[in-house]
């Protein structure tokens, strides 16, 4: 059964996660911001690389717009810092090592990868309007996005 999927309009999650430098977010801690929350599969794998990247590169002209950007997968601390540091990764990676958060997305549940049905993390990302108390409301949910191509999509689909 394929994960229940958020909308437009609807309350995001509760956030509580660290980063790769051992910083706690809430959406308190985004306060007033705009934020695309993206979730990968896994840190340091092909496509994984190749979307962080694409964020890394247009994340001046997403800053410049008004968005802050982060990642979201179930690795550990400790790899998300390798990861940091071997892609030269300029924003805040996310650890949900239990996918409590991915699944509270609809980010994590059954999929299906190379024609079977799986169990993993969906590739997604939310564009989440974020008020001045804390409050996170989901402007835009994409699920099953493609790692590679997906920020230039995203950004012509915003409008940035």
């Amino acid at each position: 059964m394929e994960p229940a999927r958020l909308s437009a309009g609807e309350l995001a999650p509760a956030l509580n996660l660290v980063d790769n430098t051992g910083v706690a977010h809430t959406w308190k801690t985004h306060a007033s911001e705009r934020v695309i929350l993206y979730v990968y599969p896994a840190a340091m794998t092909p496509g994984c690389t190749k979307q962080a990247c694409d964020f890394r590169d247009s994340l001046d002209a997403l800053n410049a717009a008004g968005v802050t950007v982060l990642g979201v997968s179930p690795d550990a601390v400790a790899k998300l810092v390798k990861f940091v540091e071997r892609d030269a990764l300029t924003f805040p990676l996310l650890s949900d090592p239990d996918r409590v958060f991915l699944t509270a997305l609809g980010a994590y549940g059954e999929k299906q990868l190379y024609g079977k049905t799986v169990t993993g993390v969906i590739r997604s990302t939310f564009v989440v309007n974020v008020d001045g108390k804390g409050m996170a409301v989901i402007e835009h949910a994409f699920y099953n996005v493609k790692a590679t191509g997906h920020v230039a999509k995203l950004r012509r689909d915003l409008g940035l």
